[in-house]
């Protein structure tokens, strides 16, 4: 189409344009000269009192109003064009919204000549938002601020550097409060509860983050908080006229105190909160001194982890097992170590839980493995028939590509697959008999030659189902038995139990954390098939392993 033939059907192109589009003409002083119908269904104006207005009196009457028409009229009378969701007023006063493109119309030798206003109204898309955004922020059946909202007003204190007391409140067992009431009764105790916690921190924010669990940011201390329960047992809730036994337990941390961040806030303040239920409950406390220390450091492993993963700070030590009827060392156990020199050492029981929460048990399992692969590729070259064991968690196993990745470590390694053992935890097991994913991948490895050992047996799942379903062909009794085989009778009959019935089984049976001759000849009588522990050789660097001599 040239340009003479669109000039042509300009007319009937903005008349189709009218009939979706509230249209609006105005003159070079921004008068309004021109409305179609919608615009006036929306606006509520009408044709002889809107004519003549101006763009202004279309805007709210505030500052933030009549500063964005006088934006839009500016860009307007520099020529360029312009697009954007605005909010107006109706002859009413009342406001809505609409999306609107604004065309300035310019003649060479006059300039601007007038405008023409093309709108859509969005009032019910940002009413229906703006409702969405209050669920979101708000707990409608309380009042309170949500967990979400809580989020964000905390990281905006924190970003202030406002100094607060977060407060973690639970009520003790509440569902069986719930059991003993009616559902309606049940709400009634929450609304209850609620009312009083806003009456007492009538000037705090508090949010709802669970049925029965609150939090509320305070600028007192731990003195003001603990006299909630005063306030409680002196204004009791009453159901059916019979006043309710209400116990309360909850935990006390400070910013920047004791956490500056707000996962750390509440994972404080959770624990906190446990600790003195655990202790019977019925008080609002801070974190004991030992577990704050604990925390702290958990957070700091935290933080570092993946600088250190980056920076190739974490190291893989090697731990010998004794076969009992050889008395050689038949496979190694792979230990992820770190040294850091704020941290010092960061043992595996530190390192592996705080990797599996925040997701980088992945990495440290590729690391070790490549590691574990390349050491045992390297040793079959020269001709020693050795194992390599390595730990490995249900989050590695509940990535679908697992078992692929995992073979493309070995085959770049060259490392035969039989040379490599997978340990599992029983609570991985237990997790691998209900997911088909993960047992499909379990099998899948052993057709390839892995093998795998059921690790820290006797602590976990008291189920033995997942020992004949599962590809396990060792099972390792956890050093937790071994350590009081020596001092408690009935731990050395259990102990000799699980080896008799894992050998009636069929599996090969190990016992770790070995740390004494004694313990290592009465294990040996009892019949088991292989040791680890201190008793055979510390966990060491691979150049500190001194093999013999392959014929």
């Amino acid at each position: 189409m040239d340009y003479e033939k669109l000039t042509q059907d300009l007319p009937n192109i903005l008349k189709s344009l009218e009939q979706y589009y509230m249209t609006t003409y105005l003159d070079a002083s921004g008068a309004i000269t021109y409305t179609n119908n919608l615009f006036l269904q929306t606006s509520k104006w009408t044709p002889k009192r809107v004519l003549g207005k101006t763009i202004w009196q279309m805007f709210p009457d505030t500052t933030a109003g009549q500063d964005q028409a006088h934006l839009i009229w500016t860009e307007l009378s520099s020529g360029n064009v312009w697009s954007g969701m605005v909010e107006k007023v109706n002859r009413l006063g009342e406001q809505y919204f609409v999306n609107m493109t604004a065309i300035p119309i310019q003649h060479e030798d006059e300039g601007l000549v007038s405008i023409v206003l093309f709108e859509m109204d969005i009032t019910e898309d940002v009413q229906l938002r703006d409702r969405l955004e209050k669920i979101a922020y708000i707990d409608h059946e309380t009042g309170l601020m949500s967990r979400h909202s809580l989020e964000s007003t905390v990281n905006r204190l924190i970003a202030n550097n406002d100094h607060f007391t977060f407060v973690y409140i639970t009520i003790d067992h509440f569902y069986t409060l719930k059991d003993l009431h009616s559902d309606e009764e049940a709400k009634e105790i929450i609304k209850s509860f609620t009312n009083r916690m806003k009456r007492f921190f009538k000037d705090d924010s508090i949010a709802r983050i669970g049925i029965n669990e609150f939090v509320v940011l305070t600028q007192f201390g731990s003195w003001y908080v603990e006299s909630f329960l005063d306030f409680l047992k002196m204004h009791p809730i009453y159901i059916n006229n019979t006043a309710l036994e209400l116990s309360v337990s909850g935990g006390i941390v400070r910013f920047p105190e004791d956490q500056s961040t707000y996962p750390h806030l509440m994972k404080t303040a959770l624990t906190a909160t446990r600790e003195t239920i655990d202790e019977g409950g019925g008080r609002i406390r801070t974190l004991s001194t030992a577990s704050h220390k604990k925390l702290n450091r958990k957070a700091l492993i935290d933080r570092k982890l993946q600088t250190a993963l980056l920076e190739n700070e974490l190291q893989v030590v090697y731990q010998p097992q004794v076969d009992i009827s050889t008395g050689k060392v038949i496979l190694y156990e792979a230990l992820v170590r770190w040294n850091n020199s704020e941290l010092g050492t960061v043992s595996p029981d530190e390192l592996i839980p705080v990797a599996e929460e925040n997701g980088l048990i992945d990495k440290i399992g590729a690391f070790v493995l490549k590691e574990a692969a390349g050491l045992a590729a390297k040793w079959h070259a020269e001709g020693h028939n050795l194992k390599i064991s390595v730990n490995s968690s249900v989050r590695e196993f509940n990535n679908p590509n697992f078992k692929k990745e995992f073979m493309q470590i070995l085959n770049k390694a060259t490392c035969p697959p039989s040379l490599i053992q997978l340990e599992i935890t029983e609570k991985f097991a237990f997790k691998a008999e209900e997911e088909s994913s993960i047992f499909r991948q379990m099998n899948d490895l052993q057709s390839e030659g892995i093998e795998f050992a059921l690790d820290d047996f006797g602590t976990g799942y008291a189920s033995f189902r997942y020992m004949q379903d599962l590809p396990i062909s060792k099972i390792k009794i956890d050093k937790l038995f071994i350590q009081s085989i020596t001092t408690s009778e009935q731990t050395k009959k259990l102990v000799e139990g699980m080896i008799q019935f894992g050998k009636s089984m069929g599996f090969y049976v190990i016992a770790e954390g070995v740390e004494t001759k004694v313990q290592f000849r009465i294990l040996e009588e009892m019949g088991i098939d292989a040791v680890q522990g201190y008793y055979l050789g510390l966990p060491t660097s691979v150049q500190n392993i001194n093999l013999p001599l392959s014929k």
